[in-house]
């Protein structure tokens, strides 16, 4: 059993962790914490690496909250824009098409909780990328260490794997970025995505 923590449109080091582990925990009894990928991806967008944060309610600065209990700001319209984003940068890329309507129901869906944003995009991507890897929550806190790839969350930490490139929408402008959201791996390689994170 391979641990996790449940993120938005994961990044692609993320997904390479998952596809070769048999059965997925999403710890969701730990506390939220910023500067995560839990609420954030990155996408190449036109004018190179893009953020999607989506906005969280925050009670009382002191008060931890657990991550399955993280409730999603929907005073501004993050949707809306994310959407917006993902068209902009990838309604060229070869596979796009393929997806949009999928992906719609994720932006079109209003959403109370956090956690419950980040298994519909774990569900759209293991469906789109054709992985059936079973998934449960945790009930309490995981203190294990083997099989842990809750430190993959981390978007402030440098992570050394192994990684093909492949050819990016603006990698002519800007070059090569690693470990984007698996979105961009997807919207650029399709079906063929699986290989890469195999």
């Amino acid at each position: 059993m391979a641990l996790f923590l449940p993120t938005y449109f994961s990044p692609i080091s993320q997904y390479k962790a998952i596809v070769n582990s048999e059965v997925i925990l999403f710890e969701t009894e730990d506390n939220y914490q910023k500067q995560t990928y839990r609420n954030r991806c990155y996408i190449y967008g036109p004018n190179g690496k893009q953020l999607l944060n989506i906005p969280v309610k925050h009670t009382s600065k002191s008060s931890k909250r657990k991550t399955k209990d993280t409730l999603v700001d929907n005073t501004n319209s993050w949707q809306k824009q994310h959407l917006k984003s993902i068209q902009i940068a990838y309604r060229n890329s070869p596979f796009f098409e393929f997806y949009q309507d999928d992906i719609l129901s994720i932006f079109k869906k209003e959403y109370t909780y956090l956690l419950d944003v980040n298994i519909d995009t774990y569900l759209f991507i293991t469906d789109a990328i054709q992985i059936n890897q079973q998934f449960s929550k945790t009930t309490e806190y995981d203190v294990s260490t083997e099989n842990d790839y809750r430190s993959l969350a981390n978007a402030k930490r440098k992570h050394n794997y192994k990684f093909d490139s492949y050819i990016q929408m603006f990698d002519d402008k800007y070059g090569y970025l690693k470990n984007l959201s698996i979105l961009d791996l997807l919207f650029m390689e399709g079906p063929n995505a699986i290989s890469f994170l195999e």
